[in-house]
């Protein structure tokens, strides 16, 4: 049993929910509960460590795990660990793996253009893993998206799409071939009338300063969701999710009709 605060795996759990920094410099980052623990050990991650709280964690919740990757630890140092609301009484310490290489053919990318609220990065790449994205490329400006929150909020979207972190020239290589598009509010078209079937990016900007001009530069074409009077805007997850799921709406139409290539489909 742990019980000091100045045990070293705790000390570095400590750091890595508190910050990117931390999390880039050891190349690590945490998860916390055993759903989303599990999540990642199924899908082959191998953990640092895992801290738990034998009071409300028993190591058989976690079948994957590796006996010796399990530490138990004292109840107020896994709650002082954990950044949600209600701390679950396990924290799971994982090594960031390097970038997985694209789909080839890509047909199917979302790129996030300055989103910087770690819950709508969660929630965004929970729907493109939902809806069929085959890749979620992070333009600069973005937040880390090892941030705990974001982790939480894509309910182990990490695990199931792949992730990256671009600059603009490497996202315009990546699209090359793909009819690019920007979801904006003044878009020349509803995005219910653009063809999805035919391989496409998709461009969400930030809430905050809208779309950049990197993103405008490489967008063909800019799409609006239609909106009663008086409505400002929809959030980008919120917004992300009315796209991404017509566009796998008119996937499957195309794919019942025979007119749809059935890789990778959903």
């Amino acid at each position: 049993m742990i019980t000091s605060p100045q045990n070293d795996r705790v000390k570095l759990a400590r750091s890595l929910a508190a910050g990117a920094k931390a999390r880039r410099k050891a190349g690590l980052f945490i998860l916390e509960g055993v759903r989303l623990i599990n999540d990642a050990l199924e899908r082959g991650q191998r953990p640092a460590f895992i801290l738990y709280d034998p009071n409300r964690i028993q190591p058989e919740a976690l079948p994957l795990a590796r006996r010796e990757a399990l530490l138990a630890a004292a109840p107020a140092l896994i709650d002082g660990i954990s950044t949600a609301e209600t701390p679950p009484g396990i924290v799971g310490v994982f090594p960031i793996a390097p970038p997985p290489p694209l789909p080839n053919p890509l047909r199917r990318v979302l790129i996030l253009d300055a989103v910087r609220d770690p819950g709508n990065l969660g929630a965004i790449a929970r729907t493109a893993a939902a809806a069929g994205v085959e890749a979620l490329l992070l333009a600069p400006g973005c937040v880390d998206a090892y941030n705990p929150k974001a982790l939480r909020g894509g309910m182990g979207a990490h695990f199931r799409i792949p992730l990256l972190e671009m600059d603009w020239a490497h996202i315009s290589q990546a699209c090359a071939g793909l009819s690019v598009a920007l979801a904006a509010m003044e878009g020349e078209r509803a995005y219910d009338s653009v063809d999805w079937t035919r391989p496409w990016a998709l461009i969400i900007g930030g809430e905050a300063q809208g779309a950049s001009a990197a993103a405008e530069r490489l967008a063909a074409l800019r799409v609006a969701i239609p909106m009663a009077a008086a409505t400002e805007s929809l959030n980008a997850a919120a917004a992300a999710a009315v796209i991404l799921f017509e566009a796998a709406r008119q996937r499957r139409a195309a794919q019942a009709l025979g007119g749809y290539p059935p890789r990778n489909s959903s």
